[in-house]
C-alpha cells in the first residue's frame, strides 16, 4: 500500500468519526480518473507569445497554476482600470449622480466622450470604464472618490497591497503610460481574482451590452470562449497587448494575465485550455458531509492535479476522548499537499 494509504488507514482506525469523511476524500481519486496529467505542454507557448509575461491562478485559493516573467515590472495599460473599478465599487454609491468635472473632459486616449457639466450615475461611468475602457470615466470616477488623481492614486497603492499586490505602483486611474507607473503579471493576477469575488464587478465585467448607453463590451473573449466572464483589454505602445481574463468551468473560476502580448486572445485561450485539462477543483472539505459526532464550520475546496490528489494528507488531532458538550472544539483538522498546509480548521463536537 502506498504510505498515504497507510497514513489513512491508520487516521481512520483512530478516529473512526472521521472514517465517512475519509472515505469520501478517497473516492475522489476515482472522479478524478478520467483528469489528464499534468504536464508542461499544458501551457507551452508558440514563438510568437515567449515575449512579455503570463501566469493563470485560480481565484478562490489564489493559487498560481502558471506562471512566466510573473515577477517582472511593466506597464499594463487600461488593465489598471480593473483596481480603479473595484475602489470605487467597494467605496462609493453606484447610484449616486455625478456631474463631470471639465478635467475629465478630453482625457487622452480611448474614451466615451464625455462633456463637463454633463450628468451620469456612477454606475454608468462604471460601465463605460469596463467595457469601452473610458479614461475621462476613470478621470471622473477617481475625481469623485478622492477629489483628485493623485489622492486617487495614493488610495490605489494602498489597496493594492491590502489584495497582496506588493510591487506595483500606480500614479493614476486609467494606465496611461507614466513614470512609476507598473505592474507584475502576478499582483494584477491577485487583484483581479480580488475584484471577481465581487458580485457587482463581475456583473459589469461580464456584461456583453450596456443597454443603458448603448456601450459595446470591447473584451472579445466574452464572445470567443466558454465561460468567459470578464475582465479587461488594455493597449498602449508602451505596454504592448495587455489582457486579464477571467472563466468559470466545472466549478473552478480561473484568471489568466498577459502583458506585453502580440497574440493576446489566442494566448489567453491557451492557457485557459491548459490550466482547465491540468486542474480540477475538488472539494477537500464541505460542511455537509457527515462526521458522525463531530462538524466543520468552513468549506474548502482546492485546485489539484491528478498526481497531486494522490499526495493530498489529512491530519486530525483530537483534544481527547473525555465526553464534551456541543459546540465544544474536540480537535483540528488540517490537510497538507506534499508537507505544505493548504488548510486547517477546528473541529466541534455536535
Amino acid at each position: 500500500m502506498h504510505s498515504n494509504g497507510r497514513f489513512r488507514a491508520q487516521l481512520f482506525y483512530r478516529f473512526p468519526q472521521l472514517g465517512r469523511f475519509i472515505c469520501f476524500v478517497l473516492l475522489l481519486l476515482a472522479v478524478f480518473a478520467g483528469v489528464a496529467p499534468f504536464s508542461g505542454e499544458n501551457f507551452k507557448a508558440s514563438a510568437a507569445t515567449q515575449g512579455g509575461a503570463e501566469c493563470v491562478v485560480e481565484v478562490s485559493s489564489r493559487r498560481f497554476l502558471h506562471a512566466r516573467n510573473a515577477d517582472t515590472r511593466l506597464p499594463m495599460a487600461s488593465t489598471t482600470k480593473i483596481l480603479t473599478a473595484i475602489i470605487v465599487i467597494e467605496d462609493c454609491d453606484l447610484d449616486e449622480t455625478v456631474k463631470i468635472p471639465r478635467e475629465a473632459e478630453g482625457t487622452e486616449g480611448s474614451s466615451v466622450y464625455l462633456k463637463a457639466g454633463e450628468a451620469y450615475t456612477v454606475r454608468d461611468l462604471l460601465y463605460g470604464l469596463m467595457l469601452r475602457s473610458g479614461n475621462d470615466c476613470a478621470v471622473a470616477l477617481a475625481l469623485h472618490h478622492s477629489g483628485s488623481v493623485r489622492a486617487f492614486a495614493a488610495e490605489m497603492v494602498k489597496r493594492a497591497n491590502e489584495m497582496g499586490a506588493e510591487h506595483s505602483g500606480f500614479t493614476n486611474p486609467h494606465g496611461l503610460p507614466n513614470n512609476g507607473h507598473y505592474t507584475t503579471a502576478r499582483d494584477l493576477a491577485l487583484v483581479s481574482a480580488y475584484a471577481m469575488q465581487n458580485e457587482t464587478f463581475e456583473e459589469i465585467v461580464s456584461c456583453k451590452y450596456y443597454e443603458a448607453r448603448g456601450w459595446k463590451n470591447k473584451n472579445k473573449m466574452l464572445w470567443q470562449y466558454e465561460g468567459a466572464i470578464g475582465v479587461k483589454t488594455g493597449f498602449t505602445t508602451a505596454a504592448g497587448r495587455c489582457l486579464v481574463t477571467c472563466a468559470e468551468r466545472n466549478g473552478m473560476k480561473l484568471v489568466t494575465v498577459l502583458l506585453n502580448c502580440p497574440q493576446t486572445y489566442e494566448r489567453t485561450s491557451e492557457l485557459l485550455n491548459g490550466a482547465y485539462a491540468a486542474y480540477q477543483m475538488i472539494p477537500l472539505v464541505n460542511p455537509s458531509m457527515p462526521y458522525e459526532r463531530l462538524e466543520i464550520k468552513y468549506a474548502f475546496s482546492y485546485p489539484l492535479t491528478k498526481e497531486e490528489l494522490e499526495k493530498v494528507e489529512i491530519h486530525a488531532e483530537l483534544n481527547g476522548f473525555s465526553p464534551q458538550a456541543k459546540g465544544e472544539v474536540a480537535g483540528r483538522l488540517s490537510i497538507y499537499l506534499e508537507n505544505n498546509l493548504l488548510f486547517s480548521q477546528n473541529l466541534y463536537m455536535i
